[in-house]
């Protein structure tokens, strides 16, 4: 009999289709399950991944920078390729100019200034650096690119201020900020100054016996008559050679009363400074700065003439100030001839900027010559008595002036 190779075979082939669908249902069935699963899971992390985003995003915004978060996520992942792609962001934006200094003549209403400042900068959210050292304007060339680089480096926008002559910093390669500063009469300074340095002013801490100290009684009380026609040191060049060294700068040359300074001086005032005003007409100044720099002085006419602030102001006035003789005005203003003509060269650029924002006021009269000094024969004041006192810079900006 012969066997039946083909039964078991056949039987098998039979089973096979099932089983194989079968398999394959349960094998079509899962792996239709894995894309469910993977759609969720990617729109789970997709989901995360933007939130995190928006969050990093609006601390980035909000802090100026990027949060500590966000700079922990790109060292654990990697240097991004951003910035490689599309550059730094944006910085930001700031008023221009953004980086002013003052540097601010000694005895030209400096502290009146400098107190208007600290009101405005507590009121406007600026940045000011007044500096405590007043003796030292003279710098070498190290201390010239210590001073400009720790000024650059203050958070803007900045206003700095201090009694030193003026900088380049384009010298040195560092970005040259906006000056400003205010002059005034080159004698009415001078006596200023005489007086100040012996008595002081009506502010406690500011006065004689703190100030100059080492000063003895025969100095301190000087006649300012003698010290101007027996040619002391203190009345004569290069002393009373005092403003144009803070416009001409810091070569020694500018401390040379003479023709070079004073034209250096003129030219450093036209190309680096965006207003030079003169103390006789000090509201003016302040209403020029308050439409040239807004974004610092706005409402600063309003604080000058507040009751409080006026209060304050008066204590800056010097002590026992008198006039000289017209001898020795006559001599004193030979010896200053350079400033006078470096004052008139100011005083003409500030009313020309006064004209051309349209600026109606009144003015002081124009500029002098030697031939007024001959009228205060019979109008000069006699000196006043020891006991006696003036107010203020402001109101004697102009007294001994006899205008033509």
């Amino acid at each position: 009999m012969m066997k039946n190779f083909s039964g078991s075979p056949i039987h098998s082939n039979n089973q096979t289709p099932n089983h194989g669908r079968e398999r394959n249902s349960r094998k079509y069935g899962s792996l239709s399950a894995i894309p469910l699963r993977l759609s969720l899971r990617g729109y789970g992390f997709c989901m995360a991944a933007l939130f995190f985003f928006c969050f990093g995003s609006l601390f980035y915004q909000l802090n100026g920078g990027p949060p500590k978060i966000l700079l922990d996520i790109r060292q654990y992942l990697g240097e991004s390729t951003y910035l490689d792609d599309h550059g730094p962001p944006a910085a930001r934006v700031l008023p221009f100019p953004s980086q002013v200094v003052y540097n601010r003549v000694g005895k030209c209403g400096s502290r009146t200034v400098v107190i208007l400042l600290r009101l405005l900068a507590e009121k406007h959210k600026f940045n000011l650096v007044s500096s405590d050292i007043h003796n030292k304007t003279r710098l070498t060339k190290h201390e010239q690119v210590d001073l400009m680089r720790n000024i650059s480096n203050i958070p803007q926008p900045f206003l700095y201020t201090r009694h030193v002559h003026f900088l380049n910093f384009t010298r040195f390669r560092i970005e040259q900020p906006v000056y400003i500063n205010i002059i005034r009469d080159p004698i009415n300074r001078f006596l200023s100054n005489y007086f100040f340095r012996r008595f002081g002013d009506w502010r406690g801490e500011q006065n004689h016996l703190i100030r100059t100290p080492g000063m003895k009684d025969d100095e301190r009380y000087l006649d300012i008559n003698v010290c101007i026609l027996e040619n002391y040191p203190e009345c004569s060049n290069p002393r009373v050679f005092y403003i144009i060294p803070y416009f001409c700068g810091q070569h020694p040359q500018c401390r040379e009363p003479g023709v070079w300074a004073l034209e250096r001086a003129k030219q450093n005032v036209l190309e680096n400074y965006l207003l030079v005003g003169i103390l006789e007409e000090l509201e003016d100044v302040l209403l020029l700065l308050e439409r040239l720099l807004p974004h610092y002085f706005t409402g600063v006419l309003n604080i000058y003439k507040s009751p409080d602030y006026r209060k304050m102001g008066n204590m800056t006035g010097t002590v026992r100030k008198h006039t000289p003789t017209l001898e020795a005005l006559q001599v004193l203003y030979h010896r200053m001839h350079y400033e006078y003509e470096f004052y008139n060269f100011i005083r003409d650029q500030f009313h020309l900027m006064k004209k051309k924002i349209g600026l109606k006021s009144v003015s002081q009269p124009t500029a002098y010559s030697p031939a007024f000094l001959r009228e205060l024969a019979l109008r000069t004041p006699e000196p006043l008595d020891e006991d006696e006192e003036l107010d203020t810079d402001l109101e004697d900006a102009n007294s001994w002036l006899v205008h033509p």
